[in-house]
């Protein structure tokens, strides 16, 4: 199973989107059985157009090399992590920075 969110996107994303998947709630996505040579031909396109058209795009599906059984990429956003902890699955982002972070002097 694949799974695509995204948000804010162009409206030739959501075309491209939807002859090759089923968008199954607004922005969401999803393929039963999309291999994994057409799964990595979709990103090709959606990462080569990303640029133009704004927005964030999150791509899942079952990947058993991966310790969590997941695989997942994004575009537009900060990159997110899979990790398995006690059988719980996590996503986490890298924390920010001190220096970002750090109250402003007055």
């Amino acid at each position: 199973m694949v799974v695509i969110v995204t948000r804010d996107v162009a409206e030739r994303v959501r075309g491209f989107l939807g002859s090759c998947m089923l968008e199954i709630a607004p922005g969401v996505y999803t393929a039963p059985r999309m291999t994994k040579g057409i799964r990595e031909r979709v990103w090709t396109v959606l990462t080569d157009w990303q640029p133009e058209t704004g927005g964030s795009i999150v791509m899942t599906w079952r990947d058993h090399a991966e310790p969590s059984g997941q695989g997942l990429l994004h575009l537009g956003e900060e990159p997110k992590f899979l990790h398995q902890h006690d059988g719980l699955h996590l996503v986490y982002r890298a924390v920010p920075s001190q220096a970002a972070s750090a109250p402003m002097a007055l």
